[in-house]
């Protein structure tokens, strides 16, 4: 059985050709990625590109006067650091731990050389660079025209995409900052899905009971970046 020290649990390692594969093993660091850590801020430089395992990482982009809102989750699916590779260096969002979990780090000169040197790693990472290009449009589509339990239901089917299993630690206040409105309106939203029998919130605790029920209930811009990253990121890499 696979662990959470398998770099190959992270999709996009998982799909990298042999060779490709060879090179980069012996360069990945396992790391710990607690709840809160922030892996970048905004403006800086980066030193690694991060490949989450099981933790989930949230984009913010933080205003001047401190609020802030999610524009991406990563996950498993995918990596943390497009800019490293894109030629911006750095990027105006902040990158924080959202759910706890583990990964892999690598470093940006690595990552450079081998985005340079492979076609294929090249074009894998301009596809996941797309689909998370389309998860940032579509969540600021949703944050304008959508309703905000609507919205929590499209934030905990993105997360729940990216843990192995059916279960949150978040609390109120931290999925406010992430959707950028106010605490009460969280639990509003929260006590409504929870009266409805689709999840079970408790002391930071957050169970998905009725999955099926949640897609029901949010807006078509999950569907939308779902069907975006399974498009673009296929289970084999061609070379």
């Amino acid at each position: 059985m696979a662990h959470d020290t398998d770099p190959r649990l992270n999709r996009l390692l998982a799909v990298l050709p042999d060779d490709e594969w060879q090179r980069w093993q012996p360069q990945l660091e396992w790391v710990s990625l607690p709840l809160g850590q922030v892996l970048y801020e905004s403006g800086r430089a980066m030193d690694h590109a991060y490949f989450p395992t099981s933790a989930i990482v949230s984009l913010l982009y933080v205003l001047e006067g401190g609020s802030s809102a999610e524009i991406a989750v990563v996950g498993r699916e995918g990596v943390v650091g497009i800019s490293l590779f894109m030629g911006g260096e750095s990027t105006p969002s902040r990158a924080v731990v959202q759910s706890a979990g583990e990964g892999f780090r690598l470093r940006s000169g690595v990552l450079k050389t081998e985005f340079n040197r492979s076609g294929a790693v090249m074009h894998l990472l301009l596809r996941y660079t797309q689909a998370l290009i389309t998860q940032m449009a579509q969540t600021a589509v949703c944050n304008r025209h959508h309703s905000l339990e609507q919205q929590l239901c499209r934030w905990l089917l993105l997360s729940l995409d990216r843990l192995q299993g059916d279960e949150l630690v978040m609390t109120q206040e931290l999925i406010a900052n992430m959707l950028g409105v106010r605490r009460e309106g969280v639990t509003e939203a929260a006590l409504k899905l929870q009266k409805r029998g689709l999840i079970r919130y408790a002391r930071g605790h957050i169970r998905v009971l009725d999955r099926a029920g949640l897609e029901a209930t949010t807006c078509e811009c999950y569907e939308v970046v779902r069907k975006e990253y399974e498009r673009l990121l296929p289970d084999r890499l061609a070379v």
